[in-house]
């Protein structure tokens, strides 16, 4: 089948060859070009590094419906995002968080050390993927479980505010053997007839707790009491101490809770009730199991300022204060190449963990890496430093633009803020012009570029301030910001 496309045409076409063939992956999981297309809802440009995440994401999900004896030859290529700093490379990481649905972890590379320094082992990592795995897992479970721990609630609600009398039935079995043909035969029948008018007294009750008519009356109610081993931490010179203090925390957690009385509304009655029996709906060694094979199959590791642990290759040459950085990459190489990583759930493999590593690499260069860790990233996304129309772009049509920011803040004060067109493009070109004269910080400049242009507006509201429409145009944002834009010095200081 001709499958070039160089036309609407022939993607017109191409789409309607494909309609009898049925992917084997769901259709609620996102495509690539869908993935891009959230992605542009919040990150201008870039586009290289949005499709290699995307497509790394969407190989997660045809990997696991590949037939086994493939299945677990098929490695991840793991991505390394090289670009200045404030051109997205966090904000791709923070996004993909929310798209991805898998087990995801935003860890900081300089916050390691190596094995025998002080500071977090490269393994914390993983161990983190896992709490979070396992946290996310537990969430799953607890939706599928809510409405059978909501009928449950009811009914320790109505036990409280109404408790069940006991049954007649076990008012016989109790007699004394012998008794039954005493004169007090009639005490039965007065008993069902409590029971009927309790039975009644109950089903009312129920209605009014559902209606929501109760919410707010007081009760008094046994709550449980915090873990014994809640608030303990234990610190060390290596990364493995915190491994024991999750042991020794979940030792503690075991040992029984205190609980305690305490007067509170059945609207917050409910809330806490909830909670306990969905702890005792789900079966956590169920939740453990599963939470492990989501990291080992799907898991997603996002290594940020990777840079931080490149020593550069002029100047020290990785003596002195560097020492630890070339050790801290030797530690990462077999977690990224795959390594069994022990964590306080069990073993976990990393074979099929996806790594993604970012650096501005202003100091250092990628090269600069020993050979080994670079391998281990095989693909390479350059970003593009913004020009002043990626500025204009970045300022309108994100759904978080800062301008949409700026307007909310302020409607809350019972003014409407407008910029003219004029003036987004003045700023967008003022971002850019000191960008390029004191140092490239990237999309962050607009920040102190907008908080400098409003900071009189946003101080006098509302006390000093009447008009409840502001326009803000292309002449006096060259008022506020030209005179430090024209002077290189002070603009240091001020942007």
């Amino acid at each position: 089948m001709e499958k070039t496309i160089n036309s609407e045409d022939n993607v017109i076409a191409l789409s309607e060859a494909r309609k009898g063939v049925q992917s084997s992956i769901a259709a609620s999981n996102l495509t690539p070009n869908q993935i891009v297309s959230l992605l542009d809802k919040y990150i201008i440009g870039q586009k290289d590094a949005k499709k290699s995440v995307a497509i790394a994401l969407r190989n997660r999900l045809r990997r696991q419906h590949v037939s086994d004896d493939l299945r677990d030859e098929i490695m991840p290529n793991n991505i390394i995002m090289i670009g200045p700093t404030g051109v997205g490379k966090t904000e791709i990481a923070r996004r993909l968080a929310k798209l991805a649905k898998a087990p995801f972890v935003k860890v900081e590379a300089s916050k390691f050390t190596e094995v025998g320094y002080v500071g977090r082992d490269v393994e914390s990592m993983i161990r983190d993927l896992v709490d979070q795995s396992v946290a996310m897992v537990r969430s799953e479970r607890s939706e599928d479980v809510r409405e059978k721990a909501a009928l449950l609630v009811e009914e320790r609600l109505l036990d409280i505010l109404l408790p069940p009398l006991g049954s007649s039935q076990n008012s016989v079995d109790n007699d004394e053997p012998g008794e039954e043909e005493t004169p007090g035969t009639a005490l039965p029948d007065e008993h069902d007839k409590s029971l009927e008018v309790n039975r009644r007294s109950r089903k009312k009750m129920l209605e009014r707790l559902r209606n929501g008519k109760l919410e707010d009356r007081q009760i008094e109610m046994d709550i449980s009491g915090d873990s014994p081993g809640g608030m303990m931490q234990i610190f060390g010179p290596l990364g493995q101490m915190e491994e024991i203090g999750g042991i020794m925390q979940d030792l503690m957690s075991g040992l029984p809770r205190k609980r305690k009385k305490r007067r509170v509304s059945i609207a917050d009655a409910r809330k806490l009730l909830e909670q306990e029996e969905v702890q005792k709906l789900i079966d956590m060694d169920s939740v453990v199991k599963e939470a492990i094979n989501k990291v080992e199959q799907s898991g997603i590791v996002f290594i940020d300022e990777i840079d931080k642990i490149a020593a550069p290759s002029s100047g020290s040459g990785g003596k002195g204060p560097d020492v630890s950085r070339e050790g801290v990459q030797r530690d990462l190489l077999p977690i990224v190449e795959g390594s069994n990583v022990a964590t306080k759930h069990g073993m976990v493999k990393t074979d099929h963990v996806l790594f993604i590593a970012s650096g501005a690499f202003h100091v250092a260069k990628p090269s600069d890496l020993i050979p080994e860790l670079q391998g281990r990233f095989p693909i390479r996304v350059e970003l593009k430093s913004l020009t002043e129309d990626d500025f204009y772009l970045i300022l309108t049509q994100p759904d978080n633009a800062l301008i949409k920011q700026y307007s909310a803040l302020l409607a809350t004060e019972g003014v409407d803020l407008t910029f003219s067109d004029g003036a987004i493009r003045e700023i967008a070109k003022i971002a850019a012009r000191v960008n390029e004269s004191v140092e490239n910080i990237g999309a962050r400049r607009l920040h102190t570029i907008m908080t400098n242009l409003l900071e009189e507006l946003m101080f006098n509201i509302p006390e000093n301030f009447a008009d409840e429409h502001v326009v803000i145009d292309e002449v006096m944002v060259k008022e506020k910001l030209n005179h430090v834009v024209a002077d290189r010095d002070l603009s240091q200081y001020i942007l």
